[in-house]
């Protein structure tokens, strides 16, 4: 190699372990300048992942696969594989590319004899396990990675392949053991060891999935703590797609809207030429929180074209029931439910909300199966718990209130203040007729806890149920003529012109039944009594235009 190429490679280096893509970037590129190695390739191509540019990083680490394959140089062409798996897989969802990356990385390292990656092969065939919902054949398969590592002292190795190890035995149920795992590599990675801090990339993105699926969103939140100083120096480690949307999910969870609201815009940015699967979770996920605060007709157009597949049913449904169409919803939650088939945190939401739509016969059974299933995961039991007590409401008010208070606390322990709040407010619904001033200081609680978090549509659920049991002034919060939505900016000037709901209708193009749901939410997002004040409302905004 030239003596100005191995100059500009070294300063590249240099500036990836000090975390500074960017001048790494400008080496890298002034090597290809000078000559289309594949060391510049390679190193550019991992760089421009660091800055979120994922396809045009995939294209130069093709490009610097053929380029170790011509030369050749079996090892580095086989690492160049291995990265290749990896990145169609948690980046760009595409299963298809990924398992043709990691047949070629195998075939050149058995061919080759390079035993120390085998061990690389071994991690990418437990992480393609994983993907095919084989948690044990994955938990085989980062074993025997965790074995090769040990023999061969590859240090970085051995934490993916713990973490991956991890990730399956939460998947198989073995939460304990799983996420001790998780813990001890996520110490590792943070702890200095590894020479390449992709490994803390993909220790971090199985410690956020696993957390996830197991709903210790308490767990996720301290590892995103700690990993705070490695963030600064080289960039968030929740790179892959995947990653960030559910870390996007426990921060959604936990009540740190507008961080999930970053990371998701984020997730939709990287993952633009993703496979549908995942850039319909990124969109699912956006979609819930407008939903929750109270943007219905942003969180329908979030979903245009993506309402059919089964990683947006929640959301689909979720606003299906908005709309005031519960069969619909129903439907939709029952397939999607059937399809599962097992006891799944996923499994767990779907009932809860299956439960608002269609309160059938089997809703309890499944609860109770829930129940008895899920002893390792607290939010399927806290979303268990409170199915069973909507199911209990109209039938047992007493023990009703015994599952939403399980439910309650429940989530008080995981930290997530929209499912309190929405716990109270059923409490407060149980409790009514028996307790009023209870009832009332429960539905008082679970209106400010919606209104801290800015959630518009169960803020004016509680706020009515206040006003239905005699509580004039309900919502504490602003009344902005910003928590409307253009169309309902449009109703209200409307109604400030005198027009009733079907000119309203005919004037907008819109039915009958869907200017009533307008005029209601207009009412409760301005915490108005009737068409009067509204009308009043309207000519005041007018005037002071």
């Amino acid at each position: 190699m030239e003596p100005v190429l191995e100059v500009l490679l070294g300063e590249a280096q240099s500036a990836i372990e000090a975390g500074d893509w960017r001048t790494a970037r400008a080496r890298f590129e002034a090597a290809l300048e000078h000559d289309e190695i594949a060391e510049a390739l390679f190193g550019l191509g991992n760089v421009l992942w660091w800055l979120g540019e994922t396809e045009p990083s995939v294209r130069l680490l093709e490009r610097a696969y053929a380029g170790f394959r011509q030369r050749p140089d079996p090892e580095q062409a086989a690492l160049a594989a291995v990265y290749l798996c990896l990145l169609y897989r948690a980046s760009l969802g595409n299963f298809a590319a990924s398992r043709g990356w990691l047949a070629r990385a195998s075939r050149i390292v058995e061919e080759s004899g390079l035993e120390p990656l085998s061990g690389w092969v071994a991690l990418c065939r437990a992480a393609t396990a994983s993907d095919e919902d084989d948690p044990r054949a994955a938990e085989r398969w980062a074993s025997e990675a965790g074995e090769i590592a040990r023999t061969s002292h590859d240090g970085d190795l051995e934490l993916c392949a713990l973490s991956e190890r991890g990730f399956a035995l939460v998947v198989m149920g073995d939460v304990d053991a799983g996420v001790a795992l998780l813990d001890e590599a996520m110490a590792g990675a943070l702890g200095g060891e590894p020479e390449n801090p992709d490994t803390v990339v993909l220790t971090s993105c199985n410690t956020i999935l696993a957390c996830s699926r197991a709903g210790d969103f308490t767990r996720a939140g301290q590892w995103i703590q700690a990993a705070d100083e490695f963030n600064r120096r080289y960039g968030s480690p929740h790179l892959y797609t995947t990653c960030r949307t559910q870390y996007a999910s426990i921060l959604f969870a936990t009540g740190k809207w507008e961080q999930a609201e970053t990371e998701l815009a984020e997730a939709l940015r990287i993952g633009a030429r993703a496979e549908p699967a995942l850039h319909a979770q990124a969109l699912a996920k956006l979609a819930e929180l407008r939903l929750a605060q109270g943007r219905l007709e942003e969180a329908e157009r979030l979903l245009d074209g993506f309402a059919e597949r089964p990683e947006t049913v929640y959301a689909v449904a979720a606003i299906e029931l908005a709309r005031g169409r519960p069969a619909v919803a129903a439907a939709l939650l029952d397939r999607r439910l059937r399809e599962l088939g097992d006891v799944s945190l996923e499994a767990a939401a779907l009932l809860d909300l299956l439960v608002e739509a269609d309160s059938a016969a089997d809703v309890a059974s499944r609860a109770e199966l829930l129940l008895q299933h899920g002893a390792q995961c607290d939010a399927i039991l806290a979303r268990a718990e409170r199915t069973l007590g909507r199911v209990l409401l109209s039938t047992d008010g007493g023990r009703a209130v015994s599952c939403l208070e399980r439910a309650l606390a429940g989530f008080r322990r995981l930290g997530m203040p929209l499912e309190m709040a929405r716990t109270r407010l059923l409490i407060a619904a149980a409790l009514a007729g028996d307790s009023p001033e209870v009832a009332i200081a429960e539905a008082r609680a679970a209106l400010a806890g919606f209104e801290e978090l800015g959630a518009g549509r169960d803020a004016d659920a509680a706020a009515a149920f206040l006003r239905a049991n005699g509580v004039k002034s309900s919502r504490s919060g602003p009344k902005r003529i910003g928590v409307l939505t253009k169309r309902e900016l449009e109703v209200l000037d409307l109604l400030g012109e005198g027009l009733s709901n079907p000119r309203i209708a005919e004037r907008l193009f819109l039915s009958r039944k869907t200017v009533e749901h307008h005029v209601a939410s207009v009412l409760f997002k301005l915490d108005l009594t009737n068409r009067g004040e509204a009308t009043a409302y309207a000519v005041r905004h007018r005037a002071g235009k």
